[in-house]
Order: structure tokens, then sequence, then C-alpha cells
């Protein structure tokens, strides 16, 4: 081999290398006791996690990720688009305040600006569709004005959702006809200013919409009835998904436009598909082949996985499962063995995690099934703490009765930080100093968190309110009375 083509083999490789994409994390923080954002940061640098999706913009999250090298999305809730769509000056003082200070004072790597998270979705009955796009036009506009239209990019993290096959192939498919205009406009302005479309793909919902979804297609290691289509093999149904995308945009005239796929990932709880093993499978299986793409588009897939750490205070009305997508648990430690890629020693768990005393609350042995209290009780307790992981199919199903009341009072009695008041169940309730996990259900033991007091009960009493969101649970522990 001569001078040149070494020369140009080199060359070549190191294109290569340059366009390998690490996986990047989604950092949600509906938690009633979240993570300190100076632990979540060396969190991600501790597994070689390059690239973090915030779904806001609050300072002392943003100040965390300075001079770290992580590079950053931030993120407009829907709540603001009207607002922005209107007022060009209101997205300039949002630019201001939420990218350029931070950018050039704090030294945060800020790469996108995400406007709006899955604002077309049907369970929004059309809010957000004649805002959407306006607001994008705004802050492309803000940023351009701050003269930061070249180092961060507008974009919209979009459902699947928008777009639709009209068979199992990817080649049939093709924007919603009823949003289709406003795909359109949305995408030819992301082309023209050099900006990705961002899409969230979960095959787990697709299995949890539909029991006669085949498990195998959801996973990237063999389907036995591969789809082909005009010669291209499906084994599985994000490269199916991600295609037929990349069909919808080919159509339309966009065949080069950048893909970010803004969410992926795999809950470990909260529904009988929803466990360590499959999470497990599904992102290793993800992961490891990040780096070969889909048949239409081979190469590198720029992704973030969902999420980070669970969120303990998100919305169920998706499914108890919402609750349980992270990677890592509440308090940082890893729930499976996972390879990030370059780091073979598995994920890191969180340092300087600190936790109440090892205290439990539980249903006292001297308490009656009976009792009538029970099932009020019950019902306050997981209305105001977290109750997912209790269920047909979860992690806690192999409780008994008493097991599954226990839970619940000390999943209020931690989210309350462990207050006497908070194991006061009326003759029912009994604080223990022995883990009353059982197998696969482990009861949780809260972490302290920034900015918190010591309460009289020896617990840590939050500055803020905790426990404000309300689920909807039905206790097997009646069917086994």
């Amino acid at each position: 081999m001569g001078f040149w083509e070494k020369g140009a083999t080199v060359f070549v490789l190191l294109l290569m290398v340059n366009s390998v994409h690490s996986i990047g994390a989604n950092w949600g923080t509906q938690a009633t006791h979240p993570l300190a954002p100076s632990i979540i940061v060396k969190l991600l640098k501790d597994n070689g996690i390059q690239k973090v999706k915030l779904f806001d913009a609050e300072a002392r999250v943003l100040n965390a990720f300075s001079g770290s090298g992580i590079e950053v999305m931030v993120g407009i809730p829907n709540e603001m688009l009207s607002l922005l769509a209107n007022s060009v000056s209101a997205a300039e003082r949002w630019v201001e305040r939420n990218v350029s200070a931070h950018v050039s004072a704090n030294s945060v790597d800020i790469r996108y600006v995400a406007v709006g998270n899955e604002p077309f979705l049907s369970s929004y009955n059309g809010t957000f569709l004649a805002t959407t796009y306006p607001a994008l036009q705004n802050i492309q506009a803000a940023l351009i004005k701050a003269g930061l239209g070249n180092k961060v990019k507008v974009t919209v993290p979009l459902n699947a959702d928008v777009y639709q096959s009209s068979t199992a192939q990817p080649s049939t498919g093709d924007f919603h006809a009823d949003i289709h205009s406003l795909m359109l406009e949305i995408v030819n302005f992301l082309s023209l200013n050099g900006a990705p479309f961002t899409v969230n793909i979960y095959p787990f919902i697709s299995l949890y919409n539909d029991p006669n979804f085949p498990i195998d297609y959801a996973f990237f290691d063999g389907y036995p009835s591969p789809i082909e289509d005009n010669g291209k093999i499906y084994t599985n149904v994000f490269d199916a998904n991600y295609d037929t995308l990349v069909w919808a945009l080919q159509k339309n005239g966009f065949s080069n436009l950048t893909i970010i796929v803004g969410e992926i990932g795999w809950p470990t709880d909260g529904d009988r598909n929803a466990n360590a093993a499959s999470a497990q499978r599904f992102n290793q299986g993800f992961i490891s082949r990040l780096n070969q793409g889909t048949p239409m588009r081979p190469g590198p897939v720029d992704a973030y996985l969902f999420s980070l750490v669970d969120e303990d205070a998100k919305s169920i009305q998706p499914g108890n499962f919402e609750r349980h997508w992270g990677i890592f648990n509440y308090d940082g430690t890893p729930k499976y063995n996972l390879s990030l890629g370059g780091n073979s020693r598995g994920l890191v768990p969180a340092t300087n995690v600190r936790y109440l005393p090892r205290r439990w609350c539980v249903m006292s042995p001297t308490a009656s099934l009976e009792d009538p209290q029970v099932g009020l009780s019950v019902s306050y307790a997981c209305a105001r703490a977290d109750c997912t992981k209790l269920g047909f199919g979860t992690s806690c199903s192999n409780l008994d009765a008493r097991g599954n009341i226990s839970y619940a009072f000390n999943s209020y009695y931690q989210i309350n930080n462990q207050l006497e008041t908070a194991c006061r169940f009326p003759n029912l309730s009994v604080v223990t100093t022995s883990d009353p996990s059982v197998g696969t259900c482990k009861f949780g033991l809260m972490i302290e968190t920034p900015g918190s007091v010591r309460g009289n009960g020896g617990g840590v009493v939050s500055g803020k309110p905790v426990g404000l969101v309300v689920q909807m649970i039905v206790f097997l522990f009646t069917l086994l009375l």
C-alpha cells in the first residue's frame, strides 16, 4: 500500500471514529426527592454520558453543567408556547436568561433548544397546534439575534404518532393527514436552519397498547417473521418506525434532514412487561447497534435514553410504568448491568448520596386486616405517595395483603421524610428498623435532599410540599383477605 493509500485509509478511519455517536440521556426532575444537580453531573461523567436532554432550563441545574464538557439540550415546557409564539420580546428574554447567560458566563455547552415536548399528542386535543411553529420561529430569531444561531439549534421533540404507514412496510409512511401541512412547515423551517428533527420512539408503548403485538419484534435479538420492504429487511420495530419517518421526510423532499431520537428506553416496573430483565435486553440491544443505523439510514444514530433516573412524582395517566423509566433508581444506584459503549465496567452508581435513617413504616403485627380503617388508610397513603410497584406483574406482586398495606404506608412515610406523624395510621402502623423488603420487592429508604431541615421526628422536612400527585390504583390486598 502506497503512502497516499495509507493516508486515505487513515483519513477514512478518522471520519468513521468522529462520526460515532455516544448515547445521551434524558434527565427529568419530577421527583419528590431529586438528586442534587452536582451529583447528577458527576453520575453522567462517571458513566461516560456526554450529552443530556432536559425538559426545562432551570438555572441551578444548568449551573451544575458549567465547564463539564457535557452537551446540553434545554427544554421549553408546552405551557410556555403560547407566550413565546405571541411575543418576540418574550422569546428574546427567554433566550437571554436561559441560553445566552449560561453559554457566555457559565461555560455551559448548550447545543439545542427543545421547543415544547410532544406538543401534538392527541391527548392535548390540539391545544398547541397553533402555537408550536410560531414559538419555534421566535426562539430561532432570538438565537440569531443573540449571535448563537450557528452554535445552538432549535428542534421540536415529537412523538412518533405524527407519522404513520398504511401497511407494516415503512415505505408507505407519511405524516398524518390532519397535521400534514403543519408538519411540512416545521420540517422546512428546520431544514432551512440546519436544525434536526427530533422524534421519541417507544417500542414498549407499542407492546403496552396492543396485547397482540409480537413481543420479540420489540427487541433487537431476532424476530422469526421479519418484514421485507423493497429489499430492506426489518427484524425490530425501532428500525421500522425510524425508517417510516425517513420515508415521510423523503417523500416530502427532505431526505437529508438530520434525525435525533429524543427519547427511547424501557421501564422496569409498573406493568407485566416492565421489568429489569426486559429493560436490560432492550437498552443493551439498542446501544450495541447504535452505530449500525437502520436499513434506510445506515450509520450512527443520535439518541438519548429515557431516562437517567426514576421520577416518583410523574403523572401516571399513561400507566403506572411512567415512574420507572430510569436506568438508575431514584438514589442513583444501577438497576441492572448495562454497558454504555466506551464503559465496559457497567453502570457506575452515584456518589455522595445520603439516606435517611434505616427505618420503615409497616402494618402493625397486632393490627387486623378486618379493621375498617385499612382501606381508607391505604387509599390515603397511595394518593399522596407512590404505589406503582404494586399490582399484577410488578416487582411487588409477590406481597400478601399485609405486605401491600405495609408498602403503601412506607411509601407515604419515606416521601414525607420519615416524620413521626407520617406513620400514625390509626391503630394500624408501626415503625421498624428491620428492612421489610421481600424478594424483588424493595421497600424504599428515602434520600436526603438539598435545603432540607431536621424535623421533630428525626427525619428531614423538605422546604416544599410533597406528595401532590394523586394516582389511581386498585389494591390486590382486598382479594387476599
